[in-house]
């Protein structure tokens, strides 16, 4: 099969070929030719298979040979992303599929002026990749309008729909018009995810190229288990025992990113971070300064665990499990991009059994574990059957309660639990106030 076999025309086939797009990937076979066709579409596969140029290809084209020119203020496709890095990463894949036929696209995410994408709305775009936020700021000053709007792309929809734009999705949505094409691309879809899509799609199409919420086959997954107050001391053993020269890195909160940075450098390793509280063009100049070469560990939120396509990505690095279980699908996905190979390691402690129970059953696998000698944790991570179950011990039966011998009436403390409020109200309560032997105290 080849991208011409698809129906694609000779502009797009001639940016491919640049491109060294050699042949179409299977979402890509299976999405293409149904977008031309204008159906309403549901598509999930595994992130790194090439999503972006299923949709962006087929759209380009029909904008190309269907409808008016656009008009002022207007625009007649709109792609909505959940993160800036990805808005900025959709929109240079359109300007690369895109770049020998006479369309205008713009992208527009917070953190950055309005005033510039204002300006760039002025005379119309074909192709406007936004995130849900700056949208509505630019439809309530009458900067956008979408009165002329073709078709709708939500990409990683699942964090469209289900991560906090909810509320900035419905006035959106309030706002397009009705007779619209609509798009769905996402690596995980839950079943909430899917009823809620069935309210936006029209008889939509749904491609499945791969088992749902499963993480690629080219990335080798293993997990080193240890003490959390050890976490950043086994990063640094295993850089320097695997010679790890370039790797992503995720942590759970801003805070441990800067501090795991911090540490990186006081090393003599050259590290950057993205997270959300970094102004837009420093995350942008980390990311640059990673993929040139420049930065050998890019360390990050999971603000960069959807969408950023880094060539030849060797590892990723799971420092902390995440929140959300699908989060941990798109981090790995970061490597073994586009048939290449990869490797992801997540450092675990027992806090975190639970999350990593609930990855395995997401993924359908139980990943494997490695000792680190010098590293076994005084806290064990309690193993986790097949299907990502905790497996826990039996436990003791518990003692019975004895009163102390020679305190007639008085509960032994130590049976109690670890409660300094509740220890309290049992010493105040009555029976506890001391009393001369032989001799009763009265109740007051």
């Amino acid at each position: 099969m080849t991208f011409a076999s698809l129906g694609l025309i000779e502009p797009l086939l001639r940016a491919l070929e640049g491109l060294d797009y050699k042949t179409p990937t299977p979402v890509q076979a299976k999405a293409i030719p149904a977008v031309l066709k204008g159906r309403d579409l549901l598509a999930a596969a595994q992130t790194g298979t090439g999503k972006t140029a299923g949709f962006a290809l087929p759209l380009l084209q029909r904008l190309l040979q269907e409808g008016p020119q656009v008009a002022a203020n207007s625009a007649r496709a709109l792609v909505l992303v959940p993160t800036r890095e990805l808005a900025e990463q959709v929109h240079t894949s359109f300007q690369a599929y895109g770049q020998h036929v006479p369309l205008r696209t713009a992208v527009a995410y917070g953190g950055v002026s309005i005033n510039p994408q204002m300006m760039k709305l002025r005379k119309g775009v074909d192709v406007l990749v936004a995130t849900p936020g700056r949208l509505l700021d630019l439809y309530r000053q009458n900067a956008v309008k979408f009165t002329q709007l073709q078709t709708l792309v939500l990409d990683e929809a699942d964090r469209m729909l289900d991560l906090g734009f909810a509320r900035e999705l419905d006035e959106l949505f309030a706002a397009l018009p009705k007779r619209r094409q609509t798009l769905l691309f996402s690596a995980t879809f839950s079943d909430a995810i899917r009823q809620m899509a069935n309210g936006l799609l029209r008889d939509p199409l749904t491609v499945e190229v791969s088992p749902r919420n499963t993480a690629a086959k080219s990335v080798k997954q293993w997990l080193v288990t240890v003490d959390k107050k050890r976490k950043a001391e086994l990063f640094l053993h295993l850089q320097q025992e695997n010679r790890w020269r370039q790797a992503l890195v995720f942590a759970k909160t801003r805070k441990g990113v800067e501090e795991l940075v911090g540490l990186l450098q006081k090393e003599g390793l050259a590290a950057d971070s993205i997270h959300g509280d970094k102004p837009q063009p420093s995350r942008l100049r980390a990311l640059q300064r990673f993929k040139a070469g420049e930065v050998d560990f890019l360390v990050a939120t999971d603000v960069a665990a959807r969408g950023l396509d880094i060539e030849e990505m060797p590892l990723v690095v799971n420092f902390d499990l995440p929140i959300v279980a699908e989060d941990y699908v798109h981090r790995i996905g970061r490597t073994g991009r586009a048939g290449a190979t990869g490797q992801a390691v997540s450092l675990v402690c027992a806090d975190e059994v639970q999350l990593l129970a609930a990855i395995e059953t997401l993924i359908g696998q139980t990943l494997q574990r490695r000792d680190e000698p010098g590293f076994v944790p005084d806290h064990r991570v309690p193993q986790t059957a097949p299907g990502g179950q905790v497996i826990k011990k039996p436990k003791k039966p518990k003692q019975p309660k004895v009163p102390d011998a020679g305190k007639p009436g008085r509960v032994h403390l130590g049976a109690l639990l670890d409660d300094k409020p509740q220890v309290k109200a049992i010493r105040k309560a009555p029976g506890f106030a001391k009393a001369a032997p032989g001799k009763a105290k009265k109740p007051k």
